[in-house]
């Protein structure tokens, strides 16, 4: 009985009350994306005592390791938007076979995405600027990439357990993830003296357990509500699609963003050096974290809204947007003022040793200017991902390369480079931008339900 309970308890939830939906799965969500963050961030604390160059180097594979937790999470995102719908539709069977279309997809995406990435490498770094650091960028990022599949294929999972509403196993999962790579990294990387390698593999064998953590719960315990079986497993077009449609432009999305930091990054080693790079790469470590109570929000935003989507309750969406826009907004306030009172203390900690204290200053005024976007961060994710609950990816995505590629770094070009106000111009490109598309997206999705639910009337 207690096992049945458990099953049905996060289906319940995404068709219940939608206020309290968001704040189910946003909770546990804040608690993993928040330990998950802290993966880069642990590697950047332990390999800053390594030097400056060994942590622009780690720096400069940050842009391919967003890339791949972009597919992944994008993939995740495509699979909890199609199986929320369908459990909103009341069809069981429908959403078994789309959690095992979920996984297929994603090992094939995985392989393919692997070689690509070990064939090219060394150019993308070139390309990026690494090349006083390649060795060290070498290092880190063959092991890395190698290991590919472990990181999409988890957050691809997260999403499957998402689309059932099921927040607090992935919540589980991610932190027993970043314990152990806590607990891998000083061992790899001096204890065994790999340095940069060290923290690569750590890293890998965190994911590895994860995964492995995630197939028990799936196919050894058998207590949740989906079945992704290969036995349920009917090859179906439109459900293919269906994860396709949101999970691809949701993974380019997240590709564009490390696009994005690949080009900043070279942008930032034209006009300043590798240090800023350095300073670029860390900072954006601890805004990471910092936007994870936003980031949250809108992932609880895409269950809730596929799931009522798929039950035809438009004005239940139109009340989870706009209630998760006011809770991501109040984040971003709070995120702000928390960076910003205690920069310095935060810099200590990736600055305490080495070369890396020269940093120091520069990464107190990049923390300190870059809060200022923060709350408009808080309408501007849960509006993008209010589009992916609905199915419209290509919509997202063309908001995120809007937003990212075209005014963000069209702002920093203009404002480094054209008018010469180097690396701190830049850094104001990324506020100017995101206040811009982020305003006229909250408009976009609002208008986009009120739509529906003219429509359905």
């Amino acid at each position: 009985m207690e096992e049945s309970k458990t099953r049905f308890e996060g289906v319940e939830s995404i068709l219940g009350d939608p206020k309290k939906a968001i704040w189910k799965l946003s909770i546990p969500l804040i608690i993993s994306l928040f330990i998950t963050s802290l993966y880069s961030v642990i590697d950047a604390v332990w390999v800053s005592s390594l030097g400056a160059d060994a942590l622009a180097g780690v720096g400069f594979v940050s842009p391919i390791f967003i890339a791949l937790m972009g597919i992944g999470n994008g993939l995740g995102a495509g699979a909890t938007s199609a199986i929320s719908k369908y459990i909103g539709e009341g069809d069981k069977k429908k959403s078994d076979n789309g959690a095992v279309h979920a996984i297929v997809i994603t090992v094939i995406v995985s392989i393919f995405t692997t070689l690509l990435f070990l064939i090219f490498l060394r150019d993308i770094l070139l390309s990026m600027g690494a090349s006083n650091t390649i060795d060290y960028a070498m290092d880190y990022g063959v092991i890395l990439v190698s290991g590919s599949i472990l990181v999409i294929l988890s957050n691809s999972l997260y999403g499957v357990l998402r689309g059932e509403g099921d927040g607090n196993r992935t919540m589980y999962a991610m932190l027993f993830a970043s314990i152990l790579n806590m607990i891998l990294d000083p061992i790899f990387i001096y204890y065994l003296g790999l340095g940069v390698k060290g923290a690569a593999i750590a890293t890998l064998i965190s994911l590895l357990f994860v995964n492995l953590l995630l197939f028990y719960w799936f196919y050894i315990k058998k207590d949740t509500y989906l079945r992704p079986f290969l036995s349920n497993y009917r090859f179906d077009k439109d459900i293919t699609v269906d994860i396709l449609k949101v999970g691809f432009p949701a993974s380019l999305e997240l590709v564009n963003n490390a696009l994005f930091a690949a080009l900043f990054s070279l942008l930032l080693t034209v006009v300043a050096s590798t240090d800023a790079v350095a300073v670029y790469s860390t900072g954006w470590r601890v805004v990471t974290i910092a936007t994870t109570p936003m980031l949250a929000v809108g992932t609880a935003l895409i269950s809730v809204v596929a799931a009522n989507y798929g039950a035809r309750r438009y004005e239940d969406i139109l009340l989870a947007h706009r209630y998760s826009m006011k809770i991501a907004v109040l984040f971003g306030f709070i995120a702000a003022i928390v960076v910003y009172v205690f920069a310095p203390q935060i810099v200590s900690i990736f600055a305490y040793t080495g070369t890396s204290m020269r940093l120091s200053s520069q990464l107190i005024a990049f923390l300190s200017v870059i809060v200022i976007y923060f709350p408009t961060m808080g309408y501007g994710v849960t509006s993008t991902f209010l589009f992916q609950g609905t199915g419209n990816g290509i919509t997202a995505m063309f908001q995120t390369i809007l937003r990212e590629t075209v005014f963000t770094l069209g702002f920093a070009i203009i404002l480094a480079v054209v008018l010469g106000y180097g690396e701190y111009g830049a850094w104001w490109g990324i506020i100017l931008g995101e206040l811009v598309v982020n305003t006229i997206t909250m408009f976009w999705a609002d208008w986009h339900v009120k739509r529906l639910i003219r429509s359905n009337n």
